[in-house]
């Protein structure tokens, strides 16, 4: 497992209930801010493995991206629990959900 993905999923394994973030934010977070599509792969391959949550992660605009029918119909029905609205158009205020962590632990060399 590379350096990368052992931090993508520390960063994941952070967000709390009832909360977001985007691919981007955890690929910032998890030191490569171009890596949005390294986060998907991970959570894809990995998600069950290492009981990531995987439904708390959407795009930069708030919209869940999974393809299929029955995995976005999950997607939603788990952040619904949480208490995460979802509009009509399939967006979730990114402002009133997502996760901001109060501090990078990578970076002061933790």
């Amino acid at each position: 497992m590379t350096p990368f993905t052992k931090r993508v999923i520390q960063v994941l394994k952070q967000i709390p209930e009832g909360q977001v973030m985007t691919y981007g934010q955890v690929a910032k977070l998890a030191g490569s801010p171009r890596g949005a599509r390294q986060v998907v792969r991970i959570l894809h391959s990995m998600s069950e493995t290492h009981q990531l949550p995987w439904h708390r992660v959407v795009n930069a605009k708030g919209q869940i991206m999974i393809k299929d029918d029955e995995g976005k119909l999950e997607q939603k029905g788990r952040l619904d629990s949480e208490g995460v609205d979802i509009s009509l158009t399939g967006y979730i205020n990114l402002e009133l959900y997502q996760f901001h962590p109060v501090m990078n632990m990578w970076e002061d060399g933790h």
